[in-house]
């Protein structure tokens, strides 16, 4: 059995992730009492019908907060029966969770007439600290559209057909803000830029025209060779931690030119050590 646990503030994506999820096979329930976990996971164990149940369930902050503060007692309780288990948490800047509750206008679940909705996220981030510190999986969705977050829950909740640590290996922008997410971050501003290459500012790190161009600078060798180095002797120290997901960033100003080529090139040249590897551009679109 496969069970996901969905939390994060409201308006960061739990509905999204929970449709996704749907459409690929779970079974799926919103706002499910924190208490009633363990119960549920049992039930799921004995179900008949099918031989491989895959459920995920939304706990957030619509739950009372004595069920949220018995969170990581309710989730050990669960793994105890040797349920494979996983929590995802998404989040994203208060202001940018506030826009989205004014432009949808929807009710915030913890305003009230003494709480104001910028008090209300902000409070909600506290009440969800338990499962915070528990999460599996850390998702920022303050840069995504909803089409980029199903592709980012896709990528990283479903595409892993091995079992053991999922990684992935990120290019992003650094004027975009660094991946809140990210567990290991390379910043690669100080190689030649591509962008000032005026044949090249329209081509992106995959492109042919810009691979060639980096591949013949001995500064984005060295810089290639020290990184991959860590991450050769490191990553599968991760792995044996029973770390479930990990991510290694790599950024560059733009996010569509150095970060994306050596992303590319360390996703390469690690999958032959590596399971569960997937490589994402975050900015490329």
């Amino acid at each position: 059995m496969r069970l996901v646990i969905v939390s994060g503030r409201s308006g960061s994506g739990k509905s999204t992730a929970l449709d996704v999820l749907e459409d690929n096979g779970f079974y799926c329930i919103d706002n499910l009492p924190a208490g009633l976990l363990p119960e549920l996971a049992e039930r799921a164990l004995l179900h008949t019908e099918l031989l491989h149940p895959q459920v995920a369930v939304s706990i957030d902050a619509r739950n009372l907060p004595s069920q949220l503060k018995r969170f990581p007692d309710l989730l050990a309780e669960v793994r105890a029966r040797h349920i494979q288990c996983h929590v995802l948490y998404l989040d994203a800047a208060d202001e940018t969770l506030l826009k989205r509750f004014s432009e949808t206008r929807r009710r915030h679940p913890l305003t009230n007439e003494n709480r104001s909705l910028a008090e209300a996220i902000h409070d909600e981030e506290a009440l969800l600290g338990p499962i915070v510190d528990l999460a599996d999986l850390k998702i920022d969705t303050t840069h995504l559209n909803l089409y980029q977050l199903r592709d980012t829950l896709k990528l990283r909740l479903l595409n892993t057909p091995e079992p053991g640590t999922a990684f992935l290996i990120e290019s992003f922008g650094f004027k975009r803000g660094m991946p809140v997410d990210a567990d290991l971050v390379f910043d690669v501003r100080c190689l030649p830029n591509p962008y000032w290459k005026a044949d090249l500012r329209e081509h992106s790190g995959l492109d042919q025209p810009v691979i060639d161009y980096l591949a013949a600078q001995d500064e984005v060798e060295e810089l290639f060779q020290d990184i991959h180095a860590y991450l050769a002797k490191w990553l599968p120290r991760y792995a044996a931690s029973n770390r479930a997901y990990v991510t290694v960033a790599i950024g560059c100003t733009g996010g569509h030119h150095r970060s994306v080529y050596l992303a590319e090139r360390l996703g390469e040249a690690l999958r032959g050590r590596l399971k569960n590897l997937q490589v994402r551009h975050r900015d490329l679109s």
